[in-house]
């Protein structure tokens, strides 16, 4: 175990790591971010800040050297200067990130543990693009197999037109066939050294514009009934991964069941309503996780919770958010609002 006091080194410099650092700080813990961008929003509330490269080796090993653990809150790192880091301080392990950062590994480690994603073929030619849309057919969806989110690096394909307009390069990509689905759910688990598990309720998430709008807890009643073969899934992937802290799966709910899409080694914006809405959040579990303390209740605090995020400008509409007492509002402290930007998120706790 380690003790409240120590350091606790984070990868990576966003809300995520603010929140995990905030929760941190509850437990008598101190925070040490580590990231390249100099503008921090979870350097501000943490003890010390390393800004640097990524692939800075030396860097990344004296900030090591000043913690007791190393986690994550951004998948997206490349792996070989993380091995500067000792093994047994990285909780999550580099196995889950070198998977996670990689949507073709992803969904062939998913697939061989039995779990079924959307129907998906490699695409690194012109050539390659042609033979999917053949075996899959259109529409569907093409993506970077590393990097992008929030909708980036994503191009949809409804026809042939659209197909030639898409610009490959050199980078490789997945094509995904679309799913029909009713509805899109997380299950997000956090997972002790000593392998135990414990799962919060599955949100229900709405995106909008390939960003997270709205999750919502309890689920639909398509999701409810899908969520425990997801949770097996979950937990075969954490499992076979070794995994410590939390992680998250995200699913389509099918007629079929449920079927993956991706997943994050890290605490996930779908979780976001567990900080109100649930007995642990997410994040204090991510903390107690790793660092070897037993994992808190995930029971609801509220017989519903509704969880939106605050996109842009949408970040101004504070004093009218906190004029409804049920609200709970988390405004990140990023400079810019710019279009598409997260600012922060707003929580209902509905009791009635």
């Amino acid at each position: 175990m380690i003790e409240p006091g120590a350091t606790i080194g984070i990868l990576g410099g966003g809300q995520l790591g603010r929140m995990l650092a905030m929760a941190a700080a509850q437990l008598g813990y101190r925070c040490h971010i580590f990231a390249p961008e100099r503008d921090s929003i979870a350097a501000e509330v943490s003890a010390a800040f390393t800004c640097a490269d990524w692939t800075d080796s030396d860097a990344l090993a004296r900030f090591a050297q000043g913690c007791d653990v190393v986690t994550l809150e951004f998948e997206n790192i490349p792996v070989a200067p993380l091995q500067t880091i000792p093994e047994a301080m990285l909780a999550p392990n580099l196995r889950a990130l070198e998977i996670a950062q990689d949507r073709m590994k992803e969904k062939r480690f998913v697939e061989d543990l039995g779990g079924r994603p959307a129907p998906f073929a490699a695409v690194n030619s012109r050539e390659d693009l042609e033979r999917a849309l053949d075996l899959i057919g259109m529409p569907g969806i093409l993506k970077t197999t590393r990097d992008g989110y929030d909708g980036k690096g994503q191009w949809r394909i409804a026809n042939t037109r659209e197909a030639a307009g898409v610009p490959l390069s050199e980078q490789p990509l997945v094509y995904e066939g679309f799913v029909k689905f009713d509805a899109e759910f997380s299950v997000i688990l956090a997972r002790g050294h000593d392998g135990s598990i414990r799962f919060w309720d599955s949100a229900e998430n709405v995106h909008e514009h390939g960003i997270l709008a709205r999750s919502t807890v309890p689920a639909c009643q398509r999701v409810l009934d899908e969520v425990e073969a997801a949770r097996a899934i979950a937990t075969d992937v954490a499992d076979a991964l070794g995994y410590v802290g939390v992680m998250t799966l995200e699913f389509f709910a099918t007629a079929d069941g449920p079927v993956f899409n991706e997943m994050a080694p890290r605490v996930h914006n779908s979780g976001h309503w567990t900080i109100e809405g649930a007995l642990t959040s997410q994040f204090e579990n991510h903390i107690r996780a790793i660092c070897g303390l037993p994992l808190g209740a995930t029971d609801l605090t509220a017989p519903r919770v509704e969880m939106r995020n605050l996109i842009g400008k949408q970040a101004h509409e504070g004093p009218a958010i906190l004029a409804d007492p049920a609200n709970h509002l988390h405004l990140y402290g990023k400079a810019e609002a710019r279009k598409g930007r997260k600012m922060g998120h707003v929580t209902r706790l509905v009791r009635d």
